[in-house]
């Protein structure tokens, strides 16, 4: 990232707005006690004049999301030029990805069935979650498409909806970028198979597309350190510590989770599969890194995903247009350990015993529902909903963890995003050996 004319890195002022968010948030929140003047005062400044410049800077990254995810994965497909290259490197980005995905939800339910957090749940400390956060519940619970007795017919199509609907329009409006995906692929597919010149023409087209959204990236990075200062101070403002101190052990589990696959499974990957150095590798994805958690959101952390890959970790775009766009659609391992935490903890809660075959299932679920989650703030909590009705545990359930849910967003958004960087790093090296011999 540019320098400032201080010659303070833009990475280092967002993270010191991310602190000092995170420690304004917390005094405004401890200030405003149980005072129904000061908590109005409190939620004014965040409802009013922390949230919009916050939004302001995340609407501008949705903004170029679509244009710059089919741009840069149809670019990377044309600039292949045999097809056979495409499998292969989807190949390798989807093995990744799965094994990824299931680490993750294997160590989020080993961990929480070894310490067990909603053991000893006392009854009224649940009543009164429940009764906080059911119309939260009740809202996730709504965004459930329910359909009782499907056809084998209604469930083919409902499948082929989630890939190729009818209307790619709308399914872009509603941020689900699966049907972008395809389409792209097959753009950058039917490019290799026209002549030379004429798909020289477009993929330079393509490009200066590509090109001027990472510009507008990097206009909206010059907001980002102010952003995330409001950011983070409306959440920590907000939810109070008298809920976190009843949710603790459940918190500090799910993030002991997050640190294990973030700063321990990553890096042992970096140094065995991408034969890079984890600590710098890790240090010039700060950028990402800082910017998936204030927004806590795969999808608008791509344009700077895109950006640092290829200027700070070197990655051709043609590698990194093609795995992250892919991997902030399917490959989600914080939200596969998430899944799995929230799943038992709300079954140890209720004294629900799952067996290891549930156990089991549970894992299957959340590996399959985190492909299926969208890349927006929240977006996995419905999903979340429909595993724990699956195994028999009560969905409302899922209330009592709301409070803290955008805390462990925020957390595991990191989790998914690099998750994806890795993958790239992966790739990058398997298709430079194989070029060389």
């Amino acid at each position: 990232m540019s320098e400032t004319k201080l010659g303070v890195p833009l990475h280092r002022k967002v993270l010191i707005g991310l602190v000092l968010g995170g420690i304004v948030g917390a005094i405004a929140n401890v200030w405003a006690g149980e005072d129904s003047d000061r908590r109005s005062m409190v939620g004014f400044a965040a409802d009013a004049v922390a949230h919009p410049i916050g939004q302001v800077f995340l609407r501008i990254l949705f903004l170029v999301v679509v244009p710059l995810v089919f741009a840069s994965l149809a670019v990377g497909v044309a600039n292949l030029g045999d097809l056979r290259k495409l499998g292969r490197l989807g190949g390798r980005t989807l093995l990744i990805f799965l094994v990824t995905t299931v680490f993750s939800a294997v160590l989020g339910i080993t961990l929480m069935h070894t310490v067990q957090p909603g053991t000893g749940f006392d009854d009224a400390t649940r009543q009164s979650l429940m009764a906080q956060f059911s119309s939260s519940a009740a809202e996730v619970q709504s965004k459930i498409e329910f359909t009782p007795d499907l056809t084998t017919i209604d469930r083919v199509n409902k499948v082929l909806d989630w890939f190729l609907p009818r209307n790619v329009l709308g399914a872009i409006t509603r941020m689900e970028m699966l049907p972008l995906i395809v389409l792209a692929l097959f753009f950058g597919a039917a490019l290799t198979q026209i002549a030379e010149a004429r798909r020289q023409q477009m993929v330079a087209w393509l490009e200066t597309v590509a090109e001027a959204m990472v510009g507008v990236v990097g206009f909206a990075m010059k907001l980002a350190p102010y952003a995330v200062f409001c950011l983070v101070y409306s959440v920590v403002s907000k939810f109070g510590l008298d809920l976190l101190q009843k949710l603790a052990l459940y918190v500090v589990v799910v993030l002991v989770g997050y640190v294990i696959v973030l700063f321990v499974f990553y890096p042992i990957l970096i140094a065995t599969l991408a034969r890079r150095s984890p600590v710098d590798f890790m240090r010039r994805a700060i950028p990402i890194m800082v910017t998936a958690f204030s927004t806590s959101s795969s999808s608008a952390t791509l344009p700077t995903s895109l950006r640092v890959t290829q200027q700070d970790l070197g990655i051709r775009p043609q590698v990194s247009g093609f795995v992250l766009p892919l991997g902030a659609t399917m490959n989600m391992n914080g939200t596969a350990l998430f899944e799995g935490c929230v799943v038992l903890f709300v079954a140890q809660v209720f004294g629900i015993d799952l067996s290891l075959g549930q156990q089991a299932l549970v894992i299957v679920l959340c590996v399959f529902s985190a492909i299926g989650a969208a890349g927006v703030p929240g977006g996995a909590l419905p999903l979340i909903m429909t595993v724990m009705a699956q195994v028999g545990v009560p969905p409302d359930g899922i209330a009592i963890v709301l409070g803290v849910d955008r805390l462990l967003d925020m957390g595991r958004t990191v989790v998914n995003v690099m998750g994806d960087v890795v993958c790239c790093g992966y790739v990058e090296r398997s298709e430079s050996m194989r070029e060389r011999a």
